[in-house]
Formats: structure tokens, C-alpha cells, sequence
């Protein structure tokens, strides 16, 4: 038999997975949601900061505008062209090429981090294998995940206090 991932509880409103959500992680339970359209207010309940991504494209386009501009400045004091008492440093002409690194560097950071936090891409998670996950377009489901001191059965009496629609056992490996 596979190895124990977590348990699925299927909620036929958002209302009631919002609440659960909350309860639960008070509980010290680690949770994921699925739901067919973003909820307002499940991302405080799940206590989801989002200030990665907004730093990683300021700190990238930071990255790429310095690059842009030093790769420039640097190549032309390495191979000088003195050409109608033009500057080596002509910030002016210099703009184009460090705009497009600052947003190439910002663009590249913030899509690399966001990928990241959210642990894409993912070809395969266990919640597929649920029989009910199907009717993932008009339902919304929430998985208690396994973790160091996981209680199946204390999960399982935790969602049922929220009357779900089905508590399912998800498997590591689909059998």
C-alpha cells in the first residue's frame, strides 16, 4: 500500500472551506486548497504574504539595469572609439540597452519566483488520484498534508466538524 500524503475534504461552498482553513491552521494543521475561481480572503486564511515575487522583480530589474549600464561602460573603456569628441560614458545613448536588460532581469527573477513559490511545475500530485477530485470545477477541496506528528485520526475527526460533502485518504503514489 502507498504511503499516506494527506486527507481531502471536498466543500460545496466557499464559506465553509474559508472557515475550516482558518480553524484548521490554528489547530497547527498544514493545509492546501483547491478551488475552482480565487476566493477573497483565503490567502490570509492560509497565511500566504505575497512579497517574494514584487521584491524578486525589483531586485532583478535593479540587477539588470546595473548590468546593462556597467556592461556598456565597461566595453568602452576596454575598446575606446573616440568619435566626434563623443564621452566613453554617453549615459544618453546607454538607455535603450539598460532598459531592456532592467526589464529582461526583471521579468526573468520574478517569473523564476514565482514558479518556485509556488513549487512549479508540478506533472503529478497526489490530489489527482481522488475519486471526487473531478468535479474540481464547481467544488472546492482542502488537503490536510502529512508532516512530522500527522494524527490520520485526529485529522479526520478535525475536518469532520465542518460537515465536507467526502473526506478522502490521499496516497503518496496513485496504486
Amino acid at each position: 500500500m502507498a504511503e499516506l500524503w494527506g486527507v481531502l475534504a471536498e466543500f460545496d461552498g466557499p464559506e465553509r472551506l474559508i472557515n475550516a482553513v482558518r480553524s484548521l491552521r490554528q489547530q497547527g494543521f498544514t493545509v492546501e486548497t483547491f478551488t475552482p475561481f480565487p476566493l477573497e480572503g483565503l490567502d490570509e486564511a492560509l497565511g500566504f504574504s505575497g512579497w517574494r515575487v514584487p521584491i524578486a522583480f525589483l531586485i532583478g530589474g535593479i540587477a539588470g539595469a546595473v548590468i546593462g549600464f556597467g556592461m556598456q561602460t565597461w566595453l568602452n573603456f576596454l575598446f575606446p572609439l573616440w568619435i566626434g569628441g563623443r564621452p566613453l560614458v554617453a549615459i544618453p545613448g546607454f538607455m535603450m540597452i539598460t532598459f531592456e536588460l532592467t526589464v529582461l532581469g526583471s521579468v526573468l527573477t520574478g517569473v523564476l519566483t514565482m514558479l518556485l513559490s509556488n513549487r512549479l511545475p508540478k506533472l503529478h500530485h497526489p490530489v489527482f488520484a481522488a475519486e471526487r477530485f473531478t468535479m474540481a470545477e464547481e467544488r472546492f477541496y482542502l488537503a490536510l498534508l502529512r508532516r512530522p506528528g500527522f494524527d490520520r485520526d485526529a485529522a479526520g475527526k478535525a475536518l469532520a466538524e465542518f460537515n465536507p460533502a467526502s473526506i478522502t485518504d490521499l496516497a503518496e503514489q496513485p496504486e
